[in-house]
């Protein structure tokens, strides 16, 4: 898995994680803590910027990492393996290497490996109203998942977000994916 297409150059490799990979995943999720601070000004939650998890924890769920970035990893995509259902926990671009199709070439890449782990779709918890959340999302075809419709591990993936006060600074929601 290369997660490489046509006209994209090696900055777009898309590759398993490695061990040596696995130290520097929270700094790349943790040069977003800025852009939150931005949009969401003075009333920021605290909770968007605390330190992020060690790469190595991630590496523990059950699951898989992904990778992107030629010497050093500039962005990463967490998949969690959860009751059965496939849920993209993280996606973490470094701001200096946004708008390049990075963040597109990691979410491509993990519905190619859920869909090849045998999942039907693709999960994740996100804010509705964010630019770089919810909006971007939709545009990568995934559609928010009613509450009614959400399975049982969504919902306490949403009341743990709601514990952590994430829906202080706006509508969260759940949104999904076909991989067929």
């Amino acid at each position: 898995m290369d997660g490489q297409t046509g006209a994209e150059d090696a900055t777009h490799r898309v590759r398993p994680a490695t061990a040596e990979d696995l130290h520097h995943l929270a700094a790349v999720e943790d040069s977003g803590a800025q852009q939150y601070a931005d949009h969401f000004g003075p009333a920021v939650e605290p909770v968007l910027l605390s330190p992020a998890s060690d790469g190595r924890w991630r590496a523990r769920q059950p699951g898989f990492v992904l990778v992107v970035g030629q010497e050093r990893p500039v962005g990463f995509a967490h998949v969690l393996e959860i009751e059965g259902h496939a849920h993209l926990e993280q996606l973490s671009v470094r701001p200096e290497h946004q708008r390049r199709g990075l963040g597109r070439a990691l979410v491509e890449a993990a519905e190619t490996e859920a869909r090849s782990r045998g999942f039907a779709r693709l999960s994740l918890c996100t804010y509705r109203d964010v630019p770089w959340n919810g909006p971007y999302y939709e545009s990568l075809g995934f559609r928010e998942v009613p509450d009614a419709e959400q399975a049982p591990f969504q919902r306490r993936l949403r009341e743990k977000e709601r514990d952590l006060r994430l829906d202080v600074n706006g509508a969260r929601c759940v949104m999904d994916i076909a991989l067929g």
